[in-house]
This record gives structure tokens, sequence and C-alpha cells, in this order.
């Protein structure tokens, strides 16, 4: 009887190192998380501004600045545009990569705990 308490004792225990291991994972996981997609950084509010201010200058410029800046004036807003969404693509690429190696990590957690626990039935 003793030693089935034993072994239960040793099993939580176990667990209980498991559990901790687990949360401690998934503090990592949020943090990475938090920096890639959480809340806006400053750069990217300041990346986001300039392209505002000269996409509205440019326009504003246009339709003052008469038939001479029009065509100078839009082609820099399309310019500007353009790299606005080469910018976005970049971002989105970046997410997809962090979002298939956190599911990547979680998968290989998985099957080492499918393991585990496969080994404990034995």
């Amino acid at each position: 009887m003793e030693q089935k308490y034993e072994n239960l004792e040793d099993e939580i225990s176990d667990l209980k190192q498991e559990l901790e291991h687990f949360q401690q994972e998934r503090e990592r996981v949020r943090t990475i998380v938090g920096k890639i997609g959480g809340v806006p950084k400053f750069r990217s509010k300041l990346i986001n501004a300039v392209f505002i201010i000269i996409v509205t200058a440019s326009v504003t410029v246009s339709l003052v600045g008469g038939d001479r800046l029009r065509l100078l004036m839009i082609e820099i807003a399309m310019l500007t545009l353009s790299f606005k969404i080469i910018y976005l693509i970049h971002s989105q690429m970046r997410m997809n990569h962090f979002q298939f190696w956190i599911l990547s990590s979680i998968e290989w957690r998985i099957n080492e705990m499918i393991k585990h626990i496969k080994q404990m039935g034995k």
C-alpha cells in the first residue's frame, strides 16, 4: 500500500513540474506574440503617420498646385501607397512566420506529451 502512495506522490510531483514547465512555456509564447502582433509600437505609428502626411500633402498640392504639379504629386502619392502596401505585405509575412513557428512548437510539445503518456501507460 505504501508503494502505491509513493508512486502516486511521484506522479503528482512529476505532473506539477510538467504543469509549471507548461505555464512557463505559455508565458514565453505570450510574450513573443505580444511583441509581434500586440499593441502598435511607436515605430509603426510613426511610419503610418509619415505615409498619411505624404499622401495627404501630395494630393492637396496636386489639387491646388495646378496642371504643372498635378502629375508629379499624383505619382508621389502612388509611390508612397505602393511602399505602404509593400510594408504591409512584409509585416504580414513576419506574422505568418511566427504563427507557423508557434504552431510547430505546439505540435512538437503535444507529440512529446503523447510519448510521455504512452510511456507512463506501459
